[in-house]
């Protein structure tokens, strides 16, 4: 399964010059890590947030945000966006916010 680029791409730009943020490909797609703990990634023509379980409910009022599963298992934590998602930058911002407050102060890995 492969993954947009432009859509990584972007995930990219809105990462620039941050410390500790590593690229790996995984579950098909490309994810993004903080200090090796996974924040965030695209797949196929969409992405996924690590926003955690506190802040799930609030990410998924918002548009094109939905559950997020892995061969039909929920994955509690993590949601699921599409393409449009990534067109409109506060939508990007106020997620990419929402899974760096959740990750940024995990232990590095």
């Amino acid at each position: 399964m492969a993954y947009d680029e432009s859509l990584a791409g972007t995930i990219r730009q809105a990462l620039a010059g941050r410390d500790g943020v590593t690229e790996k490909k995984m579950f098909g797609g490309l994810c993004f890590l903080l200090n090796g703990n996974m924040l965030c990634g695209v797949y196929r023509a969409g992405g996924m947030y690590r926003v955690g379980k506190a802040q799930a409910g609030a990410a998924l009022a918002l548009p094109h945000v939905r559950p997020m599963e892995m061969t039909g298992r929920p994955m509690p934590g993590l949601v699921d966006v599409d393409a449009e998602a990534f067109t409109d930058p506060a939508l990007r911002d106020r997620l990419m916010a929402m899974a760096l407050d959740f990750v940024a102060p995990m232990p590095p890995k």
